[in-house]
């Protein structure tokens, strides 16, 4: 994702809950993917973080690739930790 990227709309879909017998997703827009991914790394549990993906105009990204997206030095936002590194 080039920096630019990171201040497009973008959508994150995500399981509600771990529990696999239940299989509804969650659906949130955010005005800019630095937002949804921060959201996504800094919010979600590691294990529904590796089930959430991730659309910028109409590029996915799926689970493990969201971490490396907000790992990078061209992340725009502040970090809050990095609690999910290596999920």
């Amino acid at each position: 994702m080039d920096a630019l990227d990171y201040g497009m709309e973008a959508g994150l879909y995500f399981p509600r809950t771990v529990n696999a017998r239940q299989k509804s997703l969650s659906f949130r827009r955010f005005g800019h993917a630095s937002e949804a991914i921060r959201y996504a790394v800094e919010e979600l549990t590691p294990k529904i973080l590796t089930s959430c993906s991730l659309e910028v105009n109409g590029l996915y990204y799926f689970g493990r690739e969201i971490q490396p997206l907000y790992d990078s030095s061209a992340f725009p936002l502040r970090r809050r930790s990095k609690q999910h590194a290596e999920v």
